[in-house]
């Protein structure tokens, strides 16, 4: 992971990064140089690993035992990882089974002009000279001093975005997330390398869990100090129904933001000396129809999840806009540079909902939020299922367009400030920002637009922030207590024009 990765700083192993061997090996020379390490050259194709998923996919579920050298703590972990070792091949290290975070080993191959060469042995792999199993891998720069993506346990991976900082992760699948019994975590058994230069890599994939099989191609290119953009595709085929298939999953971790300490009910007393501490801070939605959407992430007192409709979706994903250190003042995990991820569906996924999942949580270590679409054609044992898609891992927004989008939401008590608080009302305080604003005064009839009952408003009020171009702000008062709904609707809206996106905003926090 690079120096800011929940894996290595956050607990100061950071030091030790930059201790690898020299000699950083294509895949033709490793095989010539290490021949007893590899097995026999086989041919492999996209269509090779779609047969080796079915051929699984038609088997029960054989569970995969626990490494028996998998190393017992984190200490051991590091020195395997981060000691001065051999590379895989190319610029790719591989990650050591760990009992409590990735106690599985994985089947490895590197892929060189159409044949593929199976891993025997890992001597020499690891650091110090150490043994175990490999549980996943990384791609180093050519400097061999960070690295820019990452595989390890179930079927997480993530890359380092624009700015080389880790955040949110990347999911192959996700089966039965939020419901009330047992989550599944199918994973990524056996991996096909295939570096094509320092820049590109392509990972193939053999996915299995109880539920289904299936086969994977993700093909990843960098540019340093820009996208990092993935092209995926994958072919599933299922062994049983599921209740909940989600596609394109990502979780990242949300603490708390500037509304934590609102002295609202709902607030958390975390007691952290930074302002905000997350990785993300919305969900984005491009639907089909056009309607951009935005949803807030919140640090919720109990687990829950959100359906939200994204018919034939355009794109959405786990974002992290406020890019502005200050709100954050963290010098050593830098949130402001975390990286969003965007998915692009390619070609017409159907009907279904983006389904948010939100779980209570103490700890910036632990990813709390998930995010995913769900189709509504019920997946089926027997089924085939094959999708592609686009990942941009970015710290600019790919949400925004010509519309204006939120930029701020602050939560008070309604009524003048030199007014006792009502626990019975409520202030919300939202800015936009856009082009579509740029020289819009308050006789320009602009107005805000919610869905609240008439009932609950007790003052609705926009206009543009003096002194700041092309922004504007919106403030509610409104009546919480015998509300029914659970969250409102609130965009701008000049004429029959939206003239931002939809902000969804959640009053059960």
């Amino acid at each position: 992971m690079t120096q800011d990765s929940p894996m290595l700083t956050r607990r100061q192993a950071g030091t030790l990064i930059a201790s690898l061997a020299a000699g950083l090996l294509r895949p033709g020379a490793a095989f010539a140089a290490n021949a007893g390490r590899w097995g026999p050259p086989r041919a492999f194709s996209w269509d090779v690993l779609v047969d080796l998923a079915r051929q699984r996919a038609s088997r029960p579920y054989a569970p995969r035992p626990p490494s028996a050298s998998a190393v017992p703590d984190w200490d051991s972990f590091v020195r395997l990882t981060y000691g001065a070792a051999e590379a895989l091949t190319g610029t790719v290290r591989l990650f050591p089974t760990r009992r409590d975070v990735a106690p599985y080993a994985v089947g490895i191959h590197v892929v060189d002009h159409g044949m593929a060469r199976k891993l025997l042995g890992t001597q020499g792999l690891f650091g110090g000279g150490g043994h175990a199993d490999p549980a996943g891998w990384r791609v180093l720069d050519p400097s061999g001093r960070t690295d820019w993506m990452a595989f390890l346990g179930a079927s997480y991976f993530r890359c380092s975005g624009t700015e080389n900082r880790y955040g949110l992760s990347a999911r192959g699948i996700s089966v039965d997330t939020g419901l009330p019994g047992p989550e599944e975590f199918p994973a990524f058994t056996d991996f096909w390398i295939e570096q094509r230069g320092d820049d590109h890599v392509v990972a193939h994939a053999l996915l299995d869990g109880p539920s289904l099989s299936g086969a994977y191609e993700i093909d990843t290119r960098w540019n340093v100090g820009r996208d990092m953009v993935q092209q995926v595709r994958c072919t599933l085929f299922l062994r049983r129904d599921i209740q909940r298939l989600g596609i394109a999953p990502q979780t990242s971790m949300f603490l708390y933001d500037q509304t934590r300490a609102d002295g609202m009910p709902h607030a958390h007393p975390i007691g952290d000396w930074r302002p905000e501490v997350h990785d993300s801070d919305g969900l984005a939605i491009w639907s089909g129809d056009g309607e951009h959407l935005w949803r807030p992430l919140h640090n919720p007192q109990a687990a829950r999840m959100h359906a939200l409709r994204a018919d034939h979706p355009r794109a959405f994903g786990l974002l992290q806009r406020d890019r502005h250190f200050d709100h954050y003042e963290d010098d050593q995990l830098f949130y402001d540079r975390r990286p969003s991820l965007w998915v692009r569906p390619k070609g017409d996924w159907g009907t279904g909902s983006v389904m948010l999942y939100e779980m209570a949580s103490i700890s910036e270590t632990v990813d709390n939020i998930g995010a995913f679409w769900v189709a509504d054609e019920p997946a089926r044992a027997g089924q085939r299922r094959d999708l592609a898609y686009e990942l941009t891992w970015t710290t600019a927004d790919p949400s925004t367009d010509a519309n204006a989008h939120c930029t701020n939401i602050l939560i008070g008590p309604a009524g003048p400030t030199d007014t006792p608080p009502d626990p019975a009302t409520r202030k919300y305080v939202v800015d936009f920002a856009g082009p579509v604003l740029a020289g819009l005064a308050d006789d320009s009839g602009v107005r805000a637009v919610t869905n609240l009952p008439a009932a609950a408003i007790l003052d609705l009020r926009a206009h543009p922030i003096d002194g700041r171009q092309a922004r504007w702000r919106v403030m509610l008062d409104m009546r919480v207590a015998g509300l029914a709904q659970k969250e409102f609707r609130l965009f701008l809206q000049r004429g029959a024009q939206a003239l931002s996106e939809t902000v969804l905003i959640t009053l059960e926090r």
